[in-house]
């Protein structure tokens, strides 16, 4: 959500460091917080005021009118104040319907003060702009502000002035004190603005010869204002509201929300209930609860929640086992219910995301049991056929009862079988398989274009065919006629409509040409990309069955100009950059329609862009929505699901129904519903969740009434906002003459006791007339088609439909077979419908899921074990978890073997190579390419030379004469600097170890037999580092236990143990290239008496 409630204490916090006024706040930062945790003593140190002054005490919990309720203890000493406090500390206390523990206290200097100082401050927003009320009266009885107070709007990019306050805010002030209370309003705005409040109220607000004294404060923030605002924010602590606890499981599922692009939302409304959700999607999710309620659930109702945005497997498996976790700590006598619902997907994999879950079922198998759980699934989207099926199959293996339900099934009927009052079918029917969608059985591969219609039920009209104006394109609005400037089309779409798509998103732009290709459009309707990350290029793309490349441009300027014939963008831009690239989008006057998909956009932005847009005469849809479409035209970006649904929902050509939502997930389940109650749907558009949207409901309605096509209007609103009450009036006055079938989503909020922020940020009612009871009975009253709930949507617009087609107004046409598409290899592949060998199999490493796994151990566990670099080679190279010993057996191996000085031939040659301005890398790779038998490479050689020896029964006297016979050198034996005089003290160490800790040594002991036959000879044939190192990492594989006899010898044979050279030397390596850089060496130059010229001797002819 973007407008969040804050405590009084942040919000005097942010007023004190922030406001810029020249009236004098007093009692700045003077407050102090009382809480379980408060050790009196260090409180009156930190604030010694509190021992000196009279006091004022209230509890801070986000309680309305603490005064009228008894809650304000008022000039007190601080014994008074503790006294006063033990009768009502951690005590539970009843504020309207919500029940809570008070254990949140505020202290503060009483001020003291007569009623005639007391006055009343509130700003607030809107979508024209920001309120400012003022009433002379303040205080505890202010009473019914909005019909007292003065009042003051500031428009959208506006500013408010202390000339503007006096004139119309201050009427009734005496003359001595306006000044001060202009110059602190006009501040207190200016801190609203700037600090992004949407609620800032004070009252009373007292106004003393000394100054200003804010007394009592309320307030909200966007919270969607992080990212610009956390420097002054700082980490901002949202409290509850009163009579709901902060859960630590409402925090993780918060925290996890804020790491991902996925929405994640729990509340818990009471955790000893019996009915739980998982519900997918902002909108879907107050549909299932607004079930549950009007079914008599709502005191049994456990938790509000949703998640949608495409969250991964591993992401739904962490929110899924939240919920069974806290499902499963209280029986219930009753047992208990899983509604895991939702709505259409329109991008959400289903099947992955219901992978996630069924993991967590599996993980709770036991606790659901015990609790005696049953889950219902209804649920239809991208995969979601082998979603249902994997939910399907988990029931049968765990013994749970699962019941599971796809599109052919009601959204909400999942509810009324969950709480018995309608049946469970034992075989539902099941909607055909994706596959069978998409390999239509139609000989014809295209349908002629001339078969299609502007609209499914008459015949296509000319404005249906004519294309846009085209304006001077790539031009700003000052520099290319504007035509009538601020007029909005009526019709956004056709089926020449061609858009630029800003963002990398290539499947939603493949899905659009899919979508063309069936609708039988003659050219794709993405004409172009923007994404400023790359230099210009171009894109791959399927126009059917053949291959077509789309432009991508760094900058909308080129993109504008050499496409002249675009006027919509979907613009796929990231809350942060949404802002920014719209404004530029709206300078070019070809543009008349933008999608804004961003989720997250700060209501203050967003009105910037409602502003502009108004102005330029450009209809935005959005922000926080997947869209719209309009079948057999156009769709944008994501809308209305992959292919399966599209056919299914007969999108592909248009129908008689227009509908408008604010929900994205609940536009496709509308397609849904009116593809099976009526010839289908004409046009969709979902506005978004935010509280401001691009567009409104109004907006589109009046299009709809003045579109030809358009027979019957469907709208599913919202709680929060008064939208709604435009169609009322538009009905009344007759502006709006079609039929008009309207439900509201979130008829449980009033029946809950605190309130709840549902997904949207704009579900949230602020005033009796916003909640979705009023606004139904509104709508009713009006003269709209209400059903009595969501479930009888369908039913009511299927009766006003049968209506239309009885008298005339609708005749229904002949259905035609859309062309086929053929289906991506990625998606065959990932519904099973098609195998191929993969090009690269991999055995040690899984990066896919949300933590790295290595060799079967999660990463975590790898630094929980603390394995440290040996363990971790010995999960990568041997794909087994070694012995203590073992690991640090590898890890004395890479420090033994990390250098050896600058001379060797390694060290060498990365030292030249660095000193000749080379990188690292490729001076790295200089050194790296010496390592073989004559050096560094000897470890593999030794081991299967001594090996070979030790395993055919020679002695070691044999194996030295026999080498020496065959005129071979023994891997692994001599050193040029070292001898039996002046030992290698690597070797030392190492062997010293291996004596110590392997469980045996007899490759080793072998090796030093053979070292004493050599040495007798010549002192410096001693087993070298390689040497040793080679056989006992044979003894080591081995004897560990972790390896038959055969897995150690093949990975002495395919080079595991040179690879322990190589890793440790490549330090040392990076060491020396460093300390060249580091000292500043120029070019190597070898030096001329360092180098024996021998050449031929001159011959004459």
């Amino acid at each position: 959500m973007s407008a969040k409630a804050i405590s009084e204490q942040t919000g005097k916090e942010f007023l004190y460091k922030y406001i810029c006024t020249s009236a004098a706040v007093q009692n700045r930062f003077r407050y102090a917080s009382v809480t379980a945790e408060t050790d009196w003593d260090r409180l009156t140190q930190e604030h010694p005021w509190l021992l000196t002054e009279r006091l004022v005490v209230k509890p801070d919990q986000l309680i309305k009118r603490r005064g009228k309720l008894g809650l304000v203890g008022i000039n007190l000493d601080l014994q008074g104040v503790r006294e006063w406090l033990n009768g009502r500390f951690m005590k539970e206390t009843t504020v309207g319907k919500a029940k809570g523990v008070l254990k949140n206290f505020l202290i503060e200097p009483f001020v003291p003060h007569v009623q005639e100082e007391e006055f009343y401050v509130c700003v607030y927003a809107t979508r024209e702009g920001d309120h400012v009320l003022f009433h002379h009266e303040g205080g505890v009885e202010v009473g019914d502000v909005d019909a007292k107070a003065q009042r003051l709007m500031v428009a959208v990019d506006d500013k408010l002035s202390e000339d503007q306050v006096k004139e119309q805010l201050l009427t009734h002030v005496p003359d001595e004190k306006k000044e001060i209370l202009a110059s602190f309003i006009v501040g207190l705005f200016n801190l609203y603005e700037d600090l992004y409040f949407t609620y800032l109220e004070i009252n009373p607000l007292v106004v003393t010869q000394d100054g200003v004294y804010i007394l009592d404060m309320a307030a909200k923030i966007d919270a969607t204002a992080d990212y610009i605002c956390k420097a002054k924010w700082g980490d901002v602590e949202f409290p509850p509201p009163f009579g709901r606890e902060a859960y630590p499981e409402e925090a993780y599922i918060a925290d996890l929300d804020a790491k991902s692009g996925a929405s994640l939302k729990l509340t818990l409304l009471n955790p000893r209930g019996r009915i739980w959700t998982m519900v997918a999607g902002g909108g879907a999710s107050v549909v299932y609860s607004d079930t549950i309620c009007d079914l008599g659930g709502v005191d049994e109702l456990a938790n509000y929640g949703e998640y949608s945005g495409a969250p991964s497997e591993q992401q739904t498996y962490d929110y899924a086992k939240t919920i069974l976790s806290l499902m499963t700590r209280e029986k219930h006598p009753l047992g208990k219910v899983l509604i895991i619902g939702g709505s259409i997907a329109n991008f959400t994999n289903v099947a992955a995301t219901f992978k996630g879950i069924v993991r967590a079922i599996k993980d709770y198998q036991g606790p659901l049991k015990e609790h005696e759980v049953t889950i219902f699934v209804r649920r239809g989207g991208p995969n979601y056929q082998e979603g249902l099926r994997v939910m399907g199959e988990v029931g049968k293996t765990t013994g749970i009862p699962i019941h599971v339900f796809g599109t052919e099934t009601h959204m909400t009927a999942i509810v009324g079988m969950a709480l018995g009052h309608r049946p469970i079918p034992n075989q539902p029917p099941m909607d055909a398989h994706t596959a069978n969608f998409l390999l239509n059985a139609s000989s014809s591969a295209k349908t002629p274009a001339t078969t299609r219609t502007a609209s499914f039920s008459e015949p296509r009209t000319s404005n249906d065919v004519t294309p846009a104006k085209k304006s001077k394109a790539g031009l700003p609005p000052a520099q290319a006629s504007s035509g009538c400037s601020g007029a909005k089309a009526t019709t956004l779409f056709r089926k020449q409509t061609k858009a630029i798509v800003w963002g990398m998103q290539t499947r939603a732009v493949q899905g659009m040409l899919d979508f063309d290709y069936v609708c039988s459009r003659d050219e794709p309707s993405v004409a172009a990309m923007v994404y400023p990350f790359t230099g210009d290029h171009k894109q791959k793309f399927y126009w059917g069955h053949k291959e077509i490349l789309l432009p991508v441009y760094k900058n909308m300027a080129d993109a504008m100009k050499k496409h002249p014939e675009v006027d919509v963008l979907i613009s796929f831009a990231s809350l942060r950059s949404a802002f920014d690239s719209t404004v530029e989008a709206m300078q070019y006057s070809q543009i008349h329609t933008i999608a804004i998909i961003a989720e997250g956009i700060p209501e203050a932005q967003t009105r910037k862009l409602i502003k502009m847009a108004d102005e330029k005469g450009v209809t935005i849809i959005g922000p926080a929505t997947v869209g719209g479409i309009k079948p057999g035209c156009f769709k944008i970006g994501n809308t209305g699901g992959m292919l399966d649904n599209i056919l299914a929902s007969k999108l592909y050509r248009p129908g008689s129904v227009a509908y408008v939502s604010r929900s994205g997930g609940m536009s496709n389940e509308l397609n849904n519903i009116i593809s099976r109650t009526t010839d289908g749907v004409y046009e969709g558009v979902a506005i978004g969740g935010d509280r401001y949207p691009g567009s409104t409901f109004m907006d589109h309605v009046l299009r709809y009434q003045d579109t030809e096509g358009i027979k019957m209007i469907v709208v599913l609103g919202e709680i929060g906002g008064t939208e709604e009450y435009k169609i009322c009036q538009g009905i009344r006055e007759g502006r709006i003459t079609k039929p008009v079938v309207c439900w509201c989503i979130g008829t449980c909020a009033t029946m809950f006791a605190s309130e709840v922020q549902f997904g949207h940020a704009g579900a949230c009612a602020n005033q009796a007339s916003e909640t979705a009871v009023a606004k139904n009975q509104a709508l009713r009253d009006a003269g709209a088609y209400v059903p009595k709930s969501f479930d009888e949507l369908g039913n009511v617009i299927k009766t006003v439909y049968d209506e239309l087609v009885a008298n005339g107004t609708i005749i229904p046409a002949e259905e035609v077979p859309p062309p086929t598409v053929p289906m991506d290899y990625s998606w065959a592949r990932e519904l099973g419908l098609i195998r191929k060998p993969a090009s690269f199999m991999t055995s040690i490493c899984d990066e896919r899921g949300q933590e790295l796994i290595y060799a079967g151990m999660p990463i975590t566990e790898v630094f929980k074990e603390e394995m440290g670099l040996g363990g971790v080679l010995g999960l990568l190279w041997f794909q087994r978890r070694l012995p203590r010993y073992a690991c640090q057996f590898i890890e004395m191996c890479l420090m033994v073997t990390a250098d050896h000085g600058p001379a060797v031939s390694g060290a060498h040659n990365t030292i030249v190579c660095a000193r000749a301005g080379k990188d690292l890398i490729s001076s790295l790779t200089s050194g790296l390419l010496t390592i073989g038998d004559r050096f560094g490479g000897a470890l593999d050689a030794a081991a299967k030379q001594f090996s070979k020896a030790f395993d055919s029964g020679m002695l070691p006297m044999e194996f030295v004469n026999k080498m020496k016979k065959d005129g071979k050198l023994i891997m692994g034996i001599g050193h040029r600097v070292k001898s039996i005089n002046n030992p290698d003290m690597r070797v030392q160490i190492l062997k010293d170890f291996v004596k110590q800790h392997f469980p045996s040594t007899q490759l080793l002991d072998y090796a030093l037999d053979v070292e004493k036959i050599t040495t007798s000879k010549k002192p410096n044939l001693i087993l070298n580092v390689d040497g040793l190192i080679g056989v006992a990492f044979v003894d080591l594989l081995r004897t560990c236990g972790g390896f038959t006899r055969d897995e150690a010898d093949e990975f002495v044979e395919i080079g595991a143990l040179n690879g322990i050279f190589v890793l440790g030397r490549s330090m040392g390596f990076i060491g020396h290239y460093l300390d060249q850089k580091r000292l500043k060496q120029g070019l190597y130059r070898h030096p001329w008496d360092d180098i024996s010229y021998v050449l031929p001797e001159h011959m004459s002819m």
